[in-house]
């Protein structure tokens, strides 16, 4: 069995890097790393973390209607959780879902919105994870 340490990063695939590095930095406060216009991608950082956006020439659609199983997950701290939902709200962004979930793997406040190309993305006041 091979021993991973971690993830380093995720990808998410996009339709347009614009539009989707300007949504990840100005909406979830993320930072570009470097962009790479030859490869149509941006690397990106969250606090600790890494995700690469890259351009993808198939549709991307991963959930049905508004359907939120499939997504990726960001934290926020409890007390920034009710400012971060007017923020979306402020700036049209429709919440597909939110729930305080008090169970589970991971225990706290969620939201589920989708990005530009419907990419489902969660933010979550995580209080416990198991």
């Amino acid at each position: 069995m091979i021993e991973t340490q971690g993830i380093v990063h995720f990808t998410i695939a996009v339709s347009d890097i614009e539009v989707s590095e300007r949504f990840y930095r100005e909406l979830l406060g993320l930072t570009v790393v470097q962009r790479i216009p030859s490869e149509a991608m941006v690397f990106m950082r969250c606090g600790e973390d890494y995700l690469i956006l890259a351009k993808s020439n198939k549709a991307i659609d991963p959930n049905p209607e508004n359907e939120v199983l499939i997504h990726h997950a960001f934290r926020v701290s409890l007390d920034h959780y009710e400012a971060s939902i007017s923020f979306l709200k402020s700036k049209g962004i429709e919440i597909l879902h939110e729930e305080n979930r008090r169970q589970g793997v991971f225990v706290g406040r969620q939201a589920y919105f989708h990005d530009p190309d419907r990419n489902v993305i969660e933010i979550i006041a995580l209080e416990q994870a198991a």
